[in-house]
């Protein structure tokens, strides 16, 4: 019998052998440095190959050569960072607008029923129309100003940011609002402490995918009527066959967009700090 239970027993592991495999465990960073790096090899070979035709594939030292002399000489007898200014200018200002109507009229849309009634086969109708199909009619009634493209990209800011902040607002458990109806909190006690707050992290989601539409819908708003900006910088080059410019000003719109959403990542961590726990 003692055989038997010394065999059944279960091995135990010597002390410290889990924290050997966690220190052993190779972290997500090298990872993400290994993917890019493995990119960028990848785009070296087949920049310096015969398969892809010269002229089409620029190198990476092309490319870098290419950055610094926007960086000096900036391209159009503009400097480059007036073209990333007024970019981050038209981006921002409609994304805010959209967020500064879109957020209460969403809210409003999942709190109430009858607003709901009311908005949602508007905002379902509008939703699926692409932004580039509104072009024609912000240069006709806009003109090929600023106003135009401003009013392009809230467009696209107002239709994600309503969707989000509507289905946070709507789909809070109904537990929460028994629960303050029988603290007899009011309407607006119930929206301020138990609705906002439960649906922040919808709406930061929201936020997130409007600013990377934005910014992505920023090229499409400076193609009509725009003497400055990324996105006339990009068509531009693409007509003079000027593609190193053009890799340079994609490359760019994806590097600030990446900064765009790393800073909503940081005030997303300080504002739903719950999130998560």
């Amino acid at each position: 019998m003692g055989d038997v239970a010394l065999q059944t027993a279960p091995k135990v592991a010597p002390s410290g052998a889990g924290d050997q495999r966690r220190e052993r465990r190779v972290p997500d960073v090298a990872f993400s440095i290994g993917a890019v790096l493995l990119l960028l090899v990848l785009w070296y070979v087949f920049s310096h190959s015969s398969l892809i035709k010269a002229g089409y594939l620029p190198s990476p030292e092309s490319l870098a050569e290419t950055f610094i002399d926007l960086a000096r000489n900036g391209y159009q007898g503009r400097p480059l960072s007036e073209h990333i200014a007024i970019s981050l200018f038209r981006a921002l200002a409609g994304f805010a607008s959209g967020v500064i109507v879109g957020v209460p009229v969403g809210l409003l849309a999942g709190y109430s029923r009858r607003a709901g009634a009311m908005i949602s086969p508007i905002m379902a109708f509008i939703r699926p129309i692409p932004p580039i199909a509104f072009i024609p009619m912000a240069v006709l009634y806009f003109g090929l100003g600023e106003l135009g493209k401003i009013v392009l990209i809230f467009f696209v800011s107002f239709n994600y940011v309503t969707a989000n902040a509507q289905a946070g607002a709507a789909n809070f458990p109904i537990a929460y609002r028994r629960a303050a109806q029988s603290l007899g909190l009011t309407r607006a006690q119930t929206f301020f402490r138990i609705v906002l707050p439960g649906a922040l992290p919808q709406i930061f989601t929201g936020l997130k995918v409007a600013m990377a539409l934005s910014w992505a819908v920023v090229v499409a708003a400076e193609l009509v009527g725009a003497q400055s900006g990324l996105g006339f910088m990009i068509s531009d080059a693409a007509l003079l066959f000027r593609i190193p410019v053009v890799y340079v000003g994609v490359a760019l719109i994806g590097a600030i967009g990446l900064l765009l959403n790393f800073s909503l990542n940081l005030v997303e961590a300080k504002v739903v700090h719950w999130k998560g726990r």
